[in-house]
Parts: structure tokens; C-alpha cells; sequence
């Protein structure tokens, strides 16, 4: 029993009772129950009688709550043999594949219904829309997989009224959110708890110098946050374009500093972050040259909107933050920039409701 499994769990110290997140279990335990029960009814039944597929669950809440955790202990314990957990963003990524090959007649009902023979119960973690493509299809792949009679469960950091806010043609996008409004039993996981920042030292977020030993240490910190090693790379729609980003994972992105502030990017795009991601890496910060004004004001403006953003900043540099630009059109923003690097560092920017994991 899901419940059991969850106390047991608690009761063995690998996780610590939290009232809201028990809400959460009682839920997906009664959709345990319910799709055990339509198993064991069978196909032929269950194919008859549409109306006895449950309802899918989607949690959303901010990041490090435990979505992902009570998302999969509900997979494991799930006693039904054609059952799918993936990240949203890789399943997306299979779908426009599956798209590609598949060029006659009604593409996307043919899909759902070999996903749906594949998967009676389809689990997806982190479901964000930032794509125009993503945006035009999960509305008819999730009707048209509902009903073959798949329950889907998803975790996502905003509920579904917030998905692809402002993005390209949002108004296209409207019928998939009534959907899930619909069809979805819409659940806040509102935890006071970062339970993920607990795993990370805070004094340990500002790396130098760069080299193998940082690279590691990064790669530690982001495995912590992410538990996962490589992300998935996904696009965030901005002002009618669509800015890549190399990594992604549960409210985390990876770039480096080449990425970020020597391309030409500016406010709208690190505004976009900040409203998509609650943590943002930055490898390989270089010490730079007088010359380098461009970079310098970028960098400028990256610092200021997570800052003011509140956002948590996780960096490997050739120097410490002073010495990053001590000279040049731009130094005495920069002597901002430094004095916010130091206060991002502390554990008190860090959040001190965290809890070690």
C-alpha cells in the first residue's frame, strides 16, 4: 500500500513528515487504489466502460518540495503492469520524433494510441510548456490519449492557468489548460520546505579557480539540486523568439559564461530565466579584460536580475568576484555586482528553513 510505503519511509528517517506532502500521498494513494481496482477489472472492461478511468493528478509547487519524490514513490508502489515514467521535456522530444516518421492521416490520435497500448498510466516529471511546438500539440496528444484511457500524473512548477504565460499564439494553447482543469485533479504541494537546498552548503555556490577540481565541485552541486547528471536541454519562448538553454532540470539550468554574456543577449532574456528557473549555473566565468565591456555590462545585468529576483546562483570563475573586472567603462557597476555576488553566497540568501536530505 502507497501509504504504508510513504510512513515507512519516515518512520526509517529517509524522509521527515511534512503535512503537505502527506495531503498530496492520500491523493495519489486513492488513484493507487483505483487504477489496482481497473486492472484487475481487465481491458475488455475498462474499454466498455470509459467512465471508470480516474481522473490523472497534477502537482505543482514551488522547487524542492517533493513533487518528484512523491511522484515516483507512487510509480514504484503502482501495481499495474503497463505503466511509463519520463521527464516531460524527453517525452516531448519522442513525440516530435514519432511525428517526423509518422506523416499520413491523424498523426496525433495514431501516437496516443501507441503510447496508450504502451502505457495505461503515464507519469511525467516537470512539465513546463516554453515552446511554441510543445505548446500546439500536448492539448490533442493528451485528449486523444485520455481517451484510450491512459491516466497521466504530472509534477510541474506552476499550476496550469501559469503554463507558456506569454508565450507566441498563448491563445492556442487555452483549451489544453481547460483540459487539464478538466480532466486533472489540480494539486498545490505549498511545503514551507526547500527540502533540495539542504544539499547544498551555501559558501560552496562561488567556485575558483577554474579547472578540474571546480568542474567536479559543480557537477556535485547539480547532481544534488537536479538528482540527476545531465540535463535536458529545452527552449523558454521570449518576446516571439525562443532562447536555448543547454540544460534543464528540476527549477535548475546549466550554462556557461560564453552562453550567457557573450552572446547577444540582454534584460528580456534573463528576466526569462529568472521567471523560469529558481537556480541558474554559470561555468567558467573568466577573468576579463579592460576591453571587454560587453560582456562586462551583460554579466552586470544577469547579477542585478537574479538578485532582484531572488534566485540562487551556483558559478565556477578563473577569480573571486572582485577580480572578475577591476577596470574598465563598467567598474563601478561592477563593484555592485561584486558586493551581490558576496551576499548570494551566504547562507541567509540561501534560505534558512532548509532541512538536510
Amino acid at each position: 500500500m502507497l501509504l504504508e510505503a510513504y510512513a515507512e519511509k519516515i518512520a526509517g528517517s529517509e524522509l521527515r513528515g511534512d503535512d503537505a506532502q502527506a495531503a498530496v500521498m492520500v491523493q495519489l494513494n486513492g488513484l493507487s487504489e483505483a487504477l489496482e481496482a481497473r486492472q484487475q477489472r481487465g481491458a475488455v472492461a475498462r474499454l466498455i466502460n470509459k467512465n471508470s478511468t480516474p481522473k490523472g493528478i497534477y502537482i505543482y509547487g514551488d522547487v524542492g518540495r517533493g513533487k518528484t519524490m512523491l511522484m515516483d514513490l507512487f510509480f514504484a508502489n503502482l501495481h499495474v503492469q503497463a505503466k511509463r515514467r519520463i521527464h516531460f521535456h524527453a517525452f516531448m522530444q519522442d513525440i516530435h520524433k514519432r511525428r517526423q516518421v509518422l506523416k499520413d492521416g491523424n498523426v496525433v490520435v495514431q501516437i496516443a494510441k501507441d503510447l496508450s497500448k504502451q502505457a495505461q498510466v503515464l507519469c511525467l516529471d516537470e512539465m513546463q510548456i516554453s515552446d511554441i511546438a510543445d505548446a500546439m500539440i500536448v492539448g490533442r496528444l493528451f485528449n486523444a490519449m485520455l481517451s484510450q484511457g491512459t491516466v497521466i500524473v504530472t509534477t510541474s512548477n506552476l499550476p496550469p492557468s501559469q503554463l507558456y504565460k506569454d508565450g507566441l499564439n498563448r491563445n492556442l494553447f487555452l483549451p489544453a489548460i481547460k483540459l487539464m482543469e478538466t480532466r486533472f485533479d489540480v494539486v498545490s504541494l505549498a511545503s514551507p520546505t526547500d527540502y533540495r537546498l539542504g544539499r547544498v552548503k551555501a559558501w560552496e555556490s562561488f567556485v575558483t579557480p577554474m579547472g578540474a577540481t571546480a568542474d567536479a565541485h559543480v557537477q556535485k552541486i547539480w547532481e544534488r539540486l537536479t538528482d540527476v547528471v545531465k540535463g535536458e536541454p529545452c527552449e523558454i519562448a521570449v518576446l516571439g523568439r525562443n532562447l536555448h538553454v543547454p540544460e534543464c532540470a528540476h527549477g535548475c539550468a546549466r550554462f556557461s559564461f560564453a552562453e550567457l554574456c557573450e552572446a547577444p543577449l540582454g534584460p528580456p532574456d534573463y528576466l526569462a530565466l529568472a521567471s523560469h528557473f529558481q537556480t541558474l549555473f554559470v561555468e567558467n566565468i573568466p577573468a576579463l579584460k579592460t576591453s571587454q565591456r560587453n560582456e562586462a555590462k551583460r554579466f552586470v545585468l544577469l547579477i542585478d536580475t537574479l538578485y532582484d529576483a531572488k534566485r540562487h546562483l551556483v558559478a565556477s570563475s578563473a577569480v573571486a568576484p572582485e577580480r572578475i573586472y577591476p577596470q574598465g567603462d563598467h567598474r563601478f557597476e561592477f563593484a555592485r555586482t561584486v558586493s551581490r555576488l558576496q551576499e548570494m553566497q551566504s547562507a541567509a540568501w540561501w534560505g534558512q528553513k532548509i532541512v538536510e536530505t
